[in-house]
């Protein structure tokens, strides 16, 4: 055997022993590590304390909802010991997030923790309300306009500002998202389309009354419609009043918009025989009673009309719906119920001949209802020489104490004053104010009130009743036979 042989086999017994030293170390650390783990194991299960959670240690709860423990449980050495626990940490229900609660236990020294994480989730999504109808139609050529909406998430709150609107195809999309990410969409359709008739207004009312020989003359009106606006040169006007013959006629009047859509309305022109009036009877006394009824004083003040057996006028306003049994009342007791206003507001009545006659048209409207006659007998607010008219319309009152004679209305003023609506305090002064201006060398028509707690004409009006019996005077109602007491016009 050579040198170099020699010398291999000695290397290669060398590296045997060096590779036999290595495993008997690795050996030796082996079981080092494991007699520790024994020994920690052995550790812990006996001298470390133990927590034991029940549930899940990750929870997510909706927010809003309530977080309930869901318990747990302590052990040391096989004894229970959960009553030495602490926890550390609070759930906020009210907040989205992440909470971490931890449970602790501590015994001879040595301290156990554990950690449930409860997690506060937002996945409810927002609600998108939309102001007016989801299907909208639009004229073909008006622009779309948004008629409103909110958004209203329940954990973020007011979300309308946040709303973005998108407008494609017309179709309208309305989303919106909040904090935690949850989306809510909702659409709306504009329909362009045009099936909307226009709408004709008939100036002066569907019935309007005339009296033989006297001049028809078309109140007027007015067209519009919702898509093309004003019409009223459109307006398309057949039929014909003979004021000469009395009767009904109708007026025919329509229009069509530029899709087809049309309207056809009539007006009923009722031509009355003029009524003769007889002349004026001396001596009478015509009692009126301005502003009623009230629900304190027209009930006493009929009763005592019924005990005298005197018939008197009442021109009647508007008021609760509750005091329209007087009113019925003075009807069914043979009382004349005549028109006075129905809302006896000056700057609205007096502000047009058009404004006028709509305000009449609703008191004469509410009388017929109430005891299914027509009247046709009127006093002006204020009276045919009222100046306050001015205020509203210049020349008004020329006009409209012309017009109510041609459309079939009797007008009253008076020549008797009670100033029960001005100066006069007592029920002694009312009774004088009337007295002393009787006559009977004409026909008195008394100027009196029986608006609410106007007890000073009340108490006055039985011994005014005594006076004139005792005293050679009738006591009539108006109709419209009476001959008609008016005052000049000062508007």
């Amino acid at each position: 055997m050579s040198s170099n042989d020699n010398c291999i086999e000695e290397n290669k017994k060398t590296f045997k022993k060096k590779i036999k030293l290595k495993y008997k170390s690795i050996s030796i650390i082996g079981i080092v590590f494991i007699a520790f783990l024994v020994f920690f194991s052995l550790f812990y299960m006996f001298f470390v304390p133990k927590i034991t959670l029940d549930g899940k240690t990750y929870l997510k709860i909706e927010y809003g909802e309530s977080f309930n423990e869901p318990g747990y449980s302590a052990s040391y050495l096989g004894k229970d010991i959960t009553d030495k626990v602490w926890i550390n940490g609070k759930v906020d229900t009210t907040k989205v997030g992440i909470y971490d609660i931890k449970y602790k236990v501590r015994k001879n020294k040595i301290t156990t923790t554990k950690t449930r994480k409860v997690e506060i989730v937002d996945t409810v999504k927002p609600v998108i309300t939309l102001s007016g109808e989801k299907n909208v139609n639009v004229c073909p050529t008006y622009d779309f306009e948004e008629s409103g909406y909110n958004a209203f998430d329940n954990y973020d709150g007011n979300l309308t500002d946040k709303v973005k609107v998108d407008i494609k195809d017309d179709i309208v999309t309305y989303t919106v998202s909040d904090s935690s990410g949850n989306k809510a969409t909702i659409t709306r359709k504009i329909n362009r389309v045009d099936n909307e008739a226009p709408i004709i207004t008939l100036k002066g009312g569907d019935n309007y009354y005339i009296t033989e020989k006297a001049e028809y003359s078309d109140p007027g009106y007015t067209a519009s419609d919702n898509c093309e606006g004003d019409l009223t040169e459109k307006v398309k006007v057949s039929g014909e009043v003979d004021s000469n013959v009395a009767g009904k006629y109708y007026i025919d009047y329509s229009v069509s918009d530029s899709k087809g859509n049309s309207t056809k309305v009539t007006r009923t022109v009722i031509v009355s025989k003029e009524i003769q009036t007889s002349s004026p009877i001396k001596g009478a006394i015509y009692l009126t009673f301005d502003d009623g009824p009230s629900s304190t004083v027209t009930s006493k003040l009929l009763d005592i009309l019924k005990e005298k057996n005197v018939k008197a006028t009442f021109f009647v306003i508007n008021h609760s719906s509750n005091l329209d049994y007087l009113i019925k009342r003075e009807y069914d007791e043979g009382h004349t119920v005549a028109l006075h206003s129905y809302s006896h507001n000056y700057s609205n009545v007096y502000s047009s001949v058009d404004s006028y006659f709509n305000d009449l048209n609703q008191i004469s409207d509410k009388v017929e209802k109430i005891t299914g006659m027509k009247s046709n007998i009127i006093r002006f607010p204020g009276g045919g020489s009222n100046t306050v008219s001015r205020n509203y319309s210049k020349g008004i009152m020329s006009i409209l104490t012309k017009e109510v004679l041609n459309r079939g209305y009797h007008y009253f003023d008076w020549n008797v004053s009670s100033n029960d609506a001005g100066g006069a305090k007592t029920s002694e002064e009312v009774y004088n104010n009337v007295v002393k201006n009787l006559s009977k060398n004409r026909a008195n028509v008394v100027l009196m009130h029986d608006f609410e707690n106007n007890y000073k004409t009340l108490n006055a009006i039985s011994d005014i009743i005594d006076y004139g019996k005792e005293n050679g005077y009738q006591f009539l109602a108006i109709d419209m036979s009476t001959s008609m007491v008016r005052h000049s016009v000062n508007n």
